[in-house]
């Protein structure tokens, strides 16, 4: 076990330990319940800008470090992973994808390592010598993971924080000590903490080198190197050499805090660090000697990664079934930051559901006052499957959804949210109910099988006490009449005729197409709150208008007793309501 001694001046002269967190800002712990892991895939990957700049200090300072890294970051950047190696440092892992402890038996935790194992050496060549959690800490029930370690063959683990009274009855785990399993053993390395009021704090994160005043976390380390022999043991992320990062705005204020506060005074924050302190990696501290594969093991490990589809042979032809010509309209307006996101969601979209589907896509800037409209044509101009409209008049969400409808060439025409808080695999089951009988179907998470993800329960209770509105008005079976997210019938749609062009026509859409006799469908989805990107609803106004929309129809149904066809173009109907009939719209008129 380790013990405190004390160095005799304090000098900095000896070695201390950095460690390195290698993970994209999307893959964090602070917006875990903000984030799916299933989500992944959609966000602007950053990790590379942010490897490189930390690789850049380390050079700078000549400083050697071990990067703990996530398998599934590993796998799909092997790359970026071996040039960890090149450049001198060690590489362990972090598990493949981002779980706590607490998340797995000890079995799923085996199969985890293994599986983050594989991908790492076969990026390195290098056997994997150390372990770090991804998620919250080790605690003293957690401590059975050691086991697994020691049992497949890792030579330490850093997954030991002293925070508040945890360990308070053995002071000595925060240091670097042994832990014994049975007859073997690995070493602990915890990062570093200290003790103030009583309670045990952290001296050693990037997140409380962010958070604390400089002063009093620069202090705290010079006590420890001045009156401690055991090493310190700091940690911070790639991603916090990023300031660029694009911002989760669905994550709360804390979680927000805590992962952006103070990024841009980060990298001199470490700074000062490295300058003053000499830091080594994990094995380097430790003496371990680096062990490589042989090319049997490298061979294995290498099959052990992700199945790769296989080109067919020139004489054998794909037996595809014909695809059905499909157009998804994408309304975008003020959604500069969102775009990468959506390209990312769109491309996987075209993976999984491409076999039986022809998308056309149309994207409608709707008067973008960002740069909506240029990254729209740097990210989706040359794609032959996308078509591009910029309207030059901002006309809300409904408008630009008529104009798409307008554009489609395709009975079967699908609408999106740009910030696809709707996840848009669910059109592979929404697609399919559109049947003779039936001319919308609507994303529904208010149905019972739906559900919400991270929305305020204040809007959630507005939201569903209007679909109860809606439902006694237009005495339609539904739960919900607001959702974007839809499969049309063009032709039933181009004669339905609207008044409002933003979020409330989205609902009259579906009001009148009620009216008019046509047949809604609801498939239960799951909301999501919007992650990316800043929400263009005005909520009082939303509501007020709402509720003027609830009274224009059940005027119409019930006073005035005329379905809403009688509204449509062509008919030579006055438009009986408080609006001119110039201000009305159909698909017609966009």
């Amino acid at each position: 076990m380790g013990e405190e001694g004390s160095t005799p001046d304090g000098d900095g002269s000896r070695n201390h330990i950095l460690t390195i967190g290698l993970e994209d800002y999307f893959q964090v712990g602070a917006f875990q319940r903000v984030i799916q892991r299933r989500q992944w895939y959609r966000f602007e990957r950053t990790v590379e800008r942010g490897t490189l700049r930390t690789l850049e200090l380390l050079e700078e300072h000549d400083a050697q470090a071990t990067f703990f890294v996530l398998g599934s970051v590993a796998e799909e950047l092997p790359e970026l992973i071996r040039g960890l190696v090149e450049a001198g440092h060690e590489v362990a892992s972090k598990g493949f994808y981002h779980r706590d402890i607490g998340q797995m038996a000890p079995e799923e935790f085996r199969d985890d390592l293994s599986r983050a194992s594989t991908a790492i050496e076969s990026a390195t060549g290098l056997r994997v010598a150390g372990y770090r959690v991804p998620g919250a800490w080790f605690g003293p029930s957690d401590l059975w993971a050691l086991s697994v370690l020691a049992e497949e063959g890792y030579q330490y683990d850093s997954s030991i924080a002293l925070i508040g009274r945890r360990f308070s009855d053995e002071p000595w785990r925060r240091f670097v000590h042994t832990h014994l399993v049975g007859e073997a053993e690995i070493t602990e390395v915890p990062i570093s903490s200290t003790r103030w009021f009583g309670l045990d704090v952290p001296i050693a994160g990037g997140n409380y080198f962010r958070q604390f005043p400089p002063w009093l976390m620069r202090s705290a380390v010079r006590r420890w190197d001045r009156d401690r022999s055991a090493p310190y043991v700091m940690y911070f992320h790639t991603w916090e050499m990023d300031d660029r990062q694009p911002r989760i705005n669905a994550a709360s204020r804390i979680q927000k805090t805590r992962h952006y506060r103070n990024l841009k005074k980060m990298p001199e924050r470490i700074s000062w660090l490295l300058n003053r302190y000499r830091f080594s990696s994990v094995s380097g501290h430790l003496g371990l000697k680096t062990a490589s594969l042989d090319g049997v093991q490298r061979s294995l490990a290498l099959e052990g990664g992700p199945e790769r589809d296989l080109p067919l042979p020139p004489d054998v032809k794909e037996d595809r079934p014909e695809r059905t010509p499909v157009t998804v309209v994408i309304p975008c307006y003020n959604e500069e930051v969102v775009i990468p996101y959506l390209k990312n969601t769109l491309d996987r979209m075209k993976t999984e559901l491409g076999d039986r589907y022809r998308f056309t896509f149309i994207l409608v800037d709707d008067a973008s006052t960002d740069k909506t409209r240029s990254m729209l044509g740097s990210t989706f101009g040359e794609d032959p499957d996308c078509v591009l409209i910029s309207r030059e008049v901002n006309g809300g969400v409904a408008r630009a959804i008529f104009t798409g409808l307008l554009e489609a060439e395709t009975e079967t025409v699908c609408s999106i949210d740009c910030d696809c808080s709707y996840d848009p695999q669910y059109l592979g089951s929404m697609i399919p109910l559109l049947d003779d009988d039936t001319d919308l179907v609507t994303a529904s998470p208010y149905h019972p099988e739906g559900g919400v993800r991270n929305v305020p329960g204040w809007r959630l209770f507005l939201s569903k006490g209007l679909s109860r509105l809606y439902r006694a008005v237009l005495k339609e079976d539904l739960h919900t009449f607001t959702a974007c997210f839809r499969v049309y019938r063009r032709s039933s749609v181009a004669e339905v005729r609207i008044d409002r062009g933003g979020f409330l026509g989205v609902a009259e859409m579906l009001g009148r197409l009620s009216l008019n006799g046509g047949r809604t469908r609801e498939f239960p989805a799951v909301l999501e709150a919007r992650i990316m990107g800043q929400s263009k609803m005005k909520v009082l106004r939303t509501i007020l208008g709402h509720l003027r929309l609830l009274s224009k129809l059940a005027w119409l149904r019930v006073w005035k007793g005329k379905p809403a066809r009688a509204l449509a173009p062509g008919t030579g109907e006055e438009v009986p309501n408080e609006h001119n009939a110039e201000d009305s719209l159909s698909i017609k008129d966009v």
